[in-house]
């Protein structure tokens, strides 16, 4: 597969109340349910982009940074992207920047992902 500068994956998500609920179960501690959207299934969004999306199938995550700005609302569409920002061919390397936004467009995290795909191509 050839990989582009610039190249986009988006994905949307809304968690629900018993989404949260379910997370507080297998976390161990039911009776802390969380009012926003946790870290982790946000980070989950990511990984599903990278390993499923862009760069997809084959993909092998060696680095993520997340800096998170804003709480996510619980009930409100979430979108998660990942954007190719460099290639680096010969090491087989992919950088990409990673960004989820509420529905009015508050971000409320970003951050750096860098993977390893066997085939990165010349972009």
């Amino acid at each position: 597969m050839t990989f582009e500068l610039g190249q986009r994956a988006d994905l949307a998500r809304t968690y629900s109340e018993e989404d949260m609920r379910d997370f507080a179960r297998l976390a161990g501690d039911d009776a802390d349910v969380p009012s926003s959207v946790p870290g982790p299934l946000i980070g989950g969004l990511f990984s599903y982009l990278l390993g499923v999306e862009l760069p997809g199938r084959g993909t092998n995550y060696l680095k993520q940074s997340l800096e998170f700005l804003a709480p996510a609302p619980v009930g409100e569409e979430l979108t998660a992207s990942v954007t190719v920002t460099r290639l680096r061919p010969e090491k087989h390397l992919v950088d990409l920047e990673t960004v989820c936004e509420a529905a009015d467009g508050t971000r409320i995290c970003q951050g750096r992902a860098l993977v390893y795909v066997e085939d990165v191509g010349k972009g």
